[in-house]
């Protein structure tokens, strides 16, 4: 058992020793041993530059075309929105200018209002002052004959509609239309 002990601790030893040495290409040599020296050569078919650097200027560049294309979009919605509240502005402005000419105009008719009122109170005052009903009164019985009515003289009738009344038939020379049941003659 020693003796596969101990080889078995050989064959590993010699694992490890060959996994830590390095396996360098040169032309179409291998060079084994963990402390050859790496070649400087460049590679073949390796264009100038790091490897994969295609890949990330490709990417950066997509990259730039989408930000490019958002601050285009951004700018667009940003001229948009400006637009609209500008608008709303005007708007604005168009009807408060709007609301304060006929807050103007509605003080104006207000003013004329209150002096053609006071016009018409004068006027109406004025005429019912100039009028004398006494006076009225005496010259129509007076001078022109007119006599009060008596009791049974005056028909009164519900009115139907309107505040007319069509006469069909002349006024009989009495001037008795009908008779109440309280007219003695």
């Amino acid at each position: 058992m020693e003796r596969k002990g101990h080889r078995y601790m050989a064959e590993t030893k010699r694992k490890l020793s060959r996994r830590k040495q390095r396996i360098v290409k040169t032309g179409n040599m291998y060079v084994v041993g963990n402390a050859v020296r790496m070649p400087e050569a460049v590679p073949e078919n390796v264009p100038e530059g790091r490897p994969g650097q295609d890949r990330e200027r490709e990417r950066k560049k997509r990259i730039a075309r989408r930000a490019m294309w958002a601050n285009f979009t951004y700018g667009i919605f940003l001229a948009v929105a400006v637009v609209i509240v500008v608008a709303s502005c005007a708007g604005y402005l168009r009807l408060r200018s709007e609301v304060l000419s006929r807050s103007e105009n509605i003080s104006g008719l207000q003013t004329e209002l209150a002096e053609l009122t006071e016009l018409n109170d004068t006027a109406y005052q004025a005429a019912e002052d100039s009028v004398n009903l006494e006076a009225i009164r005496n010259r129509a019985v007076h001078e022109l004959g007119m006599v009060h009515s008596s009791q049974g003289q005056v028909v009164e009738y519900e009115r139907i509609t309107g505040d007319t009344v069509k006469q069909y038939d002349d006024i009989p020379e009495d001037g008795v239309l009908a008779k109440s049941g309280n007219y003695t003659e």
